[in-house]
């Protein structure tokens, strides 16, 4: 009985401990409750492919094409830009802290953050839109479109901002517009189901679409809907949000049921559909779980549980298929794309070629860069800076690889990240835990 006792206090040990000099790794035993919650009832799921897990070494005589740097000075939606897909950033690379604000909001934030007019634009969960002025180090305006009924109620705000207003779709069915610069409410509809998408605007037309997986077409000047789309619905509801992603001439959007539609802009009308929950209980009440799409040059980047998948944008014919699941947006700079899968590979594909440039094993390279045990790194978002790939821990340590694969840096950011990052005129903006505006140059 002694000898079981040891036993078991060295394996509750053993599990509970981990790198606490560095600070590196996640706590494999501090789970995301939200995640627990939505994984408890379906223990018993599985799948039959194994997911991609295989070194490869990149060629010696491999070479990359030059990549153009942006500044930029805004930005205004979720994603950045109407394809989704972000591009390579100019940093000035000394990882100081520059910059450091009061509290913006005392209640959770979104996980998004928006840069208009030398303002941070952000949401909360009791539907506050705070508008913050970086200049000033304060909110200008705080503006709240509930009333006592939905008071206790967690909000959940989908933004994006165009020329001074906030359109914003939420978690009760509400749609509306605000203008931040003169403070007035534009427009409000209520449509009664709860929005369950990501916002895109082009011309006079917004996109959105709602938990029961119907993509709408809204007239931007009054919230009238112009056209309803109705596709598959889910009986049981994930944690996955309808995706939406443009090109010139189509919308994209990608279900809670695994659908990836496409609809041609001006007539409304669908031009293809293809489904992609490869499960073999296909119906209703089945599972999916994907990355937000992105397209480019003419190829529609999307996920599902099992592969990750590259779209002719045209016809709808699956081009790639690989055993890729992921968990975070990739990245597609000249043809390559680069991902993070669920199994923290960092992979290289060339897209035209459908081959494989090189992958590593994150957690490897970090346990022999820091010469440390080696656990499981907690990553939270891969950006392409000064032509090098930024993957964002979410304990706010940055991983800097150069764009061969190789780790070159492990920088802690001077605060803890709560938002995903955003890059704004060579610096980086997040909020921190204590919802402090947080620029690093």
């Amino acid at each position: 009985m002694k000898f079981l006792f040891l036993y078991l206090i060295f394996i509750l040990l053993n599990n509970c401990s981990f790198d606490n000099k560095s600070g590196i790794w996640k706590n494999e035993n501090n789970v995301d409750k939200n995640q627990k919650d939505s994984l408890s009832q379906f223990k018993n799921i599985s799948t039959s492919i194994d997911p991609f897990n295989e070194i490869i070494q990149i060629k010696k005589d491999y070479k990359f094409k030059s990549i153009k740097k942006i500044t930029l000075n805004s930005w205004k939606q979720i994603y950045l830009n109407q394809n989704n897909n972000l591009n390579n950033f100019e940093y000035n690379n000394l990882n100081k802290l520059y910059f450091k604000s009061k509290k913006i909001s005392k209640h959770e934030v979104s996980e998004h953050i928006f840069y208009a007019d030398e303002n941070i634009i952000n949401s909360d969960i009791k539907g506050n839109i705070n508008i913050f002025s970086v200049s000033n180090n304060k909110v200008l305006t705080k503006f709240n479109f509930y009333k006592k009924r939905y008071k206790k109620m967690k909000k959940k705000l989908n933004l994006i901002v165009e020329n001074n207003i906030i359109y914003v779709s939420d978690n009760f069915g509400y749609l509306y517009a605000y203008d931040y610069f003169n403070g007035k409410l534009l427009w409000a509809k209520n449509y009664n189901i709860p929005f369950r998408s990501n916002l895109k605007i082009y011309k006079n037309i917004i996109f959105a679409a709602n938990q029961n997986n119907n993509l709408f077409f809204f007239d931007k000047f009054n919230g009238e809907i112009l056209k309803k789309i109705p596709t598959e619905e889910t009986i049981v509801k994930n944690n996955f949000i309808n995706s939406l992603s443009l090109d010139e001439k189509n919308i994209f959007f990608l279900n809670t049921y695994g659908s990836l539609y496409s609809v041609n802009i001006k007539s409304k009308r669908v031009n293809w559909f293809i489904n992609l929950n490869q499960s073999l209980d296909v119906n209703p009440n089945n599972i999916f779980y994907g990355s937000q799409i992105i397209n480019y040059g003419g190829k529609i980047i999307a996920s599902s549980n099992q592969f990750l998948y590259v779209i002719d944008s045209n016809s709808g014919s699956i081009l790639i298929k690989r055993n890729f699941p992921i968990n975070i947006n990739p990245l597609i700079i000249n043809d390559i794309l680069f991902l993070v899968s669920k199994k923290n590979f960092l992979i290289s594909l060339d897209l035209n070629k459908d081959e494989i440039i090189y992958s590593y094993d994150i957690n490897k390279k970090i346990a022999d860069f820091l010469k440390i045990k080696r656990k499981n790194a907690d990553l939270k978002n891969i950006m392409m800076i000064e032509d090098k790939l930024f993957l964002f821990l979410q304990n706010s340590h940055i991983l800097v690889f150069n764009i061969k694969g190789n780790l070159e840096k492990v920088n802690k950011l001077p605060s803890k990240i709560n938002t995903f990052p955003i890059l704004i005129e060579n610096k980086i903006l997040f909020l921190d835990k204590k919802n402090k505006l947080t620029i690093v140059n």
